[in-house]
């Protein structure tokens, strides 16, 4: 069972995956500082890592020597908000413009339903887009979710 706190933490982020690997006595037997929230973690261990080794910091908050240093780099480029980490890679289908799904629909819509390799074929001739029929199921899919909760 999770509690309200532990939901918020996951809702915004910051829920850390290993709070049991925070050893540092600041967070051990403390109602204000929480092993579980990842910012407040990275926070202390950026200031304590100011007058501190960075081995003996990174092991007292969990993390590795270059999550440290990466934190303490985020820190001074970007304040707090830097600390919290982001999503890597792609953020959504980049080849798959809202021209092309609309070119899709269009065509599906004349032509009765047709399968992904005859549309990628014609994706690629009409917009000189290479697409794997897959991706293209996948976005097709998302677009109708989107399109579902509006």
């Amino acid at each position: 069972m999770t509690d309200n706190k532990t939901q918020r933490l996951r809702r915004s982020g910051t829920l850390n995956p290993h709070p049991e690997k925070v050893i540092d006595p600041l967070f051990l037997d403390s109602e204000f500082f929480d092993p579980r929230d990842l910012l407040q973690v990275r926070y202390e261990m950026v200031r304590r890592a100011e007058q501190a080794s960075l081995h003996e910091t990174a092991k007292n908050f969990g993390a590795s020597v270059p999550t440290c240093v990466r934190a303490r780099k985020a820190f001074r480029e970007g304040g707090l908000q830097a600390l919290i980490s982001q999503r890597r890679g792609p953020r959504g289908p980049h080849k798959i413009t809202a021209e092309i799904l609309a070119f899709v629909e269009e065509y599906r819509t004349h032509h009765g339903p047709v399968g992904s390799r005859q549309l990628v074929a014609l994706i690629a001739e009409r917009f000189d887009v290479k697409i794997h029929p897959r991706g293209l199921e996948r976005a097709r899919a998302q677009a109708q979710k989107k399109t579902i909760r509006q």
